[in-house]
């Protein structure tokens, strides 16, 4: 008889069946899920692709305006990007793979400048 790899209980039932019960099955890849060394990259890369995603979105026309609260309450966080460019007047786009935006302050209220990246940003 086969042992369960989450508990060691003997296996009861199919041939093929590994674990003993549900729970253990679900403990068991819980428990190796939280062992692997790339949770902290998997979630850095779920963050950038939404942040992708969201900016694609709302930039419809290849340059756009949008209010900051907009995007932020979409779920989208500016601390993740994955480059950036200097324009010649010293703004910088923080870009999310070919999609960038830039802050502005108009009065009291802050936007972003939505931006795709072209050729002449090399």
């Amino acid at each position: 008889m086969k042992k369960c790899p989450n508990c060691g209980e003997k296996v009861k039932g199919r041939s093929d069946k590994i674990f003993c019960t549900p729970y253990c099955k679900s403990s068991y890849h819980y428990q190796k899920d939280i062992e692997k060394e790339d949770n902290l990259f998997r979630k850095i890369d779920k963050q950038l692709k939404l942040n992708r995603r969201l900016l694609k979105n709302y930039n419809k026309s290849g340059k756009s305006v949008v209010r900051k609260a907009a995007l932020l309450k979409d779920g989208f966080d500016p601390k993740y990007f994955s480059n950036y460019w200097k324009n010649q007047k010293g703004d910088v786009y923080l870009f999310c793979y070919e999609y960038g935006f830039l802050e502005k302050k108009e009065g009291d209220k802050v936007k972003y400048v939505l931006v795709q990246w072209q050729e002449y940003m090399n």
